[in-house]
């Protein structure tokens, strides 16, 4: 058995595990990011300069800037808890674009 769900890339929690709380709450931020995602935009190519938590972007070709120039494009960027979260994406995962509509 992996130690990460198949299809939302959870962590499971293992038998004699220390410190379940961090990933029972790893869990529960990647499904808040997930579960009906949403994202501000698919063409920014810099982060804002100041996210608010929770703000996300689908990564576009060529970005740039602290912790998106590194990622591939298309790669969903979450800022959570003072980092941009990259999670890439999967064939049939939904994501609403906010200036898009």
């Amino acid at each position: 058995m992996t130690d990460r769900t198949p299809r939302l890339d959870l962590p499971w929690l293992m038998p004699a595990q220390a410190q379940k709380h961090v990933t029972v709450n790893e869990a529960l931020a990647r499904l808040d990011i997930l579960v009906q995602a949403a994202v501000m935009s698919r063409t920014q190519t810099s982060p804002p300069t100041q996210p608010e938590e929770g703000q996300g972007y689908v990564l576009p070709e060529a970005a740039s800037g602290e912790g998106w120039s590194d990622q591939a494009s298309g790669a969903l960027m979450v800022f959570h808890e003072g980092v941009w979260t990259a999670i890439q994406p999967w064939a049939g995962l939904g994501v609403y674009v906010q200036d898009e509509g």
